[in-house]
């Protein structure tokens, strides 16, 4: 896949979340690393939804449920983090959150949702694997993220 790089604008948080102590700096981003990074540049999904699916993939990774292939050889990380929780406990926190945002979602749409957002996979390719209509994906995983934002409490 060809690279789009572009600067953005983030906001990072400081070492307890929600942390006054918020630092604004610039990032290069590859518009073509994830799905719904493609869909948000080209105007297919507004600033919630796309917040909304960024959160879901950040809990994901976070609870460490992607499959891996080989065994981890990073060392383990012991002590404190953020809010005083060690590694596991912040593992557990995540995926309490992501079972959650899927729950809120819904059963008929967290298909959709899980295969964009998460695994990373084109919406075409969502909607070939799923058996649906042409250009019917993007409506569900629209109504999808609206209901993950509003489990993410995201301001409309």
């Amino acid at each position: 896949m060809k690279q789009q790089l572009v600067e953005r604008e983030v906001t990072s948080e400081g070492p307890v979340r929600g942390n006054a102590a918020r630092k604004r700096r610039s990032v290069t981003v590859n518009l073509a690393e994830s799905s719904l990074t493609w869909l948000h540049a080209r105007g297919h999904l507004c600033d919630r939804r796309f917040a909304a699916g960024e959160l879901l993939r950040s809990d994901w990774e976070r609870a460490q449920l992607n499959p891996r292939t080989t065994m981890r050889w990073e060392p383990a990380r012991y002590g404190g983090g953020s809010a005083g929780l060690t590694d596991g406990e912040r593992q557990l926190a995540a995926k309490a959150r992501f079972d959650g945002a899927i729950a809120a979602a819904g059963t008929s749409l967290c298909d959709v949702l899980w295969r964009v957002a998460c695994a990373n996979e084109a919406l075409p390719a969502a909607e070939k694997a799923l058996g649906w209509p042409i250009r019917s994906g993007k409506l569900v995983l629209g109504i999808a993220l609206d209901r993950v934002a509003d489990y993410y409490k995201i301001a409309k």
